[in-house]
């Protein structure tokens, strides 16, 4: 399995980052769009599409610090970033972890400074050393990606184990990715409880790498159905593989009940965020009228943006050339609009 690291920045004090699994093309919680962990083990497998959740808030260690930490959180959730600085950084000066792991977030991002690294870096290493699994978790992402100023993969993934084991989500799937990464075949098993650990607490890819595991039997024994069981929640949470996956599970009857018109929304929900095997298949749907009402135009007009992407299908090109022109004209002012769009 390949891996690959992403930086995803989200408001301080909710820090986090995610490694996504890029192998075979996964709940989550809802009060505010996102479906339990509970309904999807009771295999509730609804119509309903919901509006994609965040991944889930990582908040700082702000309940133990002193007020004027809050404060200083408070001014930068407003935006006032100057100010939270200020407030900050004699904290930080004396050792508040929650203070230098927001002082770390501002360098990062250079908000309402110009962006520093090194500072950035200096902030959340005096973090991690005071413990901070938020600053552990940032530190050991900058040693991987070389922006600490070295690149140093013993300490993060030391680092990386240290917040997982306080119970960081985030730390915990990156860090089964790490343990992988180490022993291929054998990291699996390890990984699997850190991976549930992340799922559970509502991070997408770790419930996409959940299914993962199901789907192919790595580190548990297969079960196809719970496989879709953790692909739902992924794809109900915005993970646009698990989307386009699941989608053509739902379509093809995978795992459980076959359910084409939800999967056409999945897949299609997938295509307006620009993926391209979703964008292909779509137009695929549109062009058979499977999960939807057959539509010639709104089929050319996938068909015309995957060409774009470099998704060359002889099938849908056949399909296309054998359009009357106005229907091609129809579909290549479609598919402009929503490429300006």
């Amino acid at each position: 399995m390949r891996l690959r690291l992403i930086w995803m920045r989200v408001a301080a004090p909710v820090l986090g980052a995610m490694v996504a699994l890029a192998a075979i093309p996964a709940a989550a919680q809802e009060d505010d769009g996102k479906v339990t962990i509970d309904e999807m083990l009771r295999g509730s497998q609804g119509d309903d599409l919901p509006t994609p959740s965040a991944v889930p808030e990582q908040a700082a260690p702000t309940a133990a610090a002193p007020a004027r930490a809050d404060l200083a959180y408070g001014a930068f959730q407003r935006g006032f970033y100057l100010s939270a600085l200020k407030i900050a950084e004699p904290l930080a000066n004396l050792g508040d972890p929650a203070a230098q792991t927001l002082l770390g977030e501002i360098y990062s991002r250079g908000l309402g400074v110009a962006q520093d690294l090194a500072a950035a870096a200096k902030w959340y290493e005096a973090a991690a050393k005071s413990g901070s699994p938020e600053g552990q978790f940032r530190y050991a992402m900058m040693l991987l990606d070389g922006t600490a100023g070295k690149e140093d993969l013993a300490q993060a993934r030391d680092l990386m184990k240290a917040a997982a084991d306080q119970g960081l989500p985030l730390a915990q799937y990156n860090y089964a990715q790490m343990l992988i990464e180490a022993a291929p075949n054998a990291g699996f098993e390890e990984a699997r409880p850190l991976f549930e650990k992340a799922a559970n607490a509502g991070v997408p890819d770790a419930q996409y790498a959940m299914s993962q595991l199901y789907a192919y039997g790595r580190g548990v024994t297969a079960d196809v159905a719970r496989a879709r069981t953790w692909l739902r929640a992924a794809a109900i949470n915005g993970q646009d593989t698990a989307q386009v996956e699941y989608g053509i599970w739902l379509i093809n009857g995978k795992g459980g009940e076959a359910r084409p018109e939800e999967g056409f929304r999945f897949l299609r929900r997938a295509a307006e965020s620009g993926n391209p095997i979703a964008i292909n298949r779509v137009a695929h749907l549109y062009k058979d009228g499977i999960g939807t009402e057959p539509d010639t135009v709104e089929a050319a007009k996938w068909a015309v943006l995957a060409k774009r992407l470099s998704n060359t299908d002889p099938v849908l090109d056949d399909f296309f050339r054998g359009l009357e022109a106005d229907a091609q004209k129809s579909a290549l002012e479609a598919a402009n609009r929503l490429g300006s769009g």
